[in-house]
């Protein structure tokens, strides 16, 4: 069982798209990223998944720093990472893709129960500049109503 759990999230991604599906894929990994991985050295926030020309779902730019007990066969920070769906998962992806002209963004990146690496992806569709100031004032609006709640239930 894993002592620690690596919970690392994309904040951008919630306030640049709007997110229509989630789904969980495992990732295919070398022995030095999920090393680097289990002790937090990794970032999503630039990160989106591209399918390639036989139909495989990778994860472009995301950044898994160099694990720092490794010799000369560490792996390189940004590579391109595979990610394991099933079939029917991802023709449903690469038809959404195709022809809507959705984005595929990761989310979070997690360590599940038996110490694998899974990344939570979204199919998203990017926000508009007034559609992010939407977002801003609901924001705004329910923190100023949490505040007066407190004032008055205290």
């Amino acid at each position: 069982m894993v002592k620690n759990k690596i919970n690392i999230k994309n904040k951008k991604a919630r306030f640049q798209y709007e997110i229509l599906d989630k789904y969980t894929a495992g990732i295919v990994l070398a022995g030095t990223e999920i090393k680097s991985i289990r002790e937090g050295k990794a970032n999503i926030a630039e990160s989106f998944c591209e399918f390639n020309d036989k139909g495989e779902l990778f994860v472009i730019n995301m950044d898994v720093q160099e694990y720092s007990h490794a010799t000369h066969f560490n792996h390189k920070p940004k590579n391109a990472r595979k990610l394991l769906l099933n079939k029917q998962e991802l023709k449903k992806l690469y038809k959404e893709v195709r022809n809507t002209g959705l984005t595929i963004i990761p989310l979070k990146l997690f360590l599940n129960d038996r110490g694998f690496a899974k990344l939570q992806i979204a199919l998203c569709k990017g926000k508009k500049l007034h559609d992010k100031r939407e977002t801003i004032k609901d924001r705004d609006t329910k923190r100023k109503l949490n505040r007066i709640n407190k004032t008055y239930n205290t």
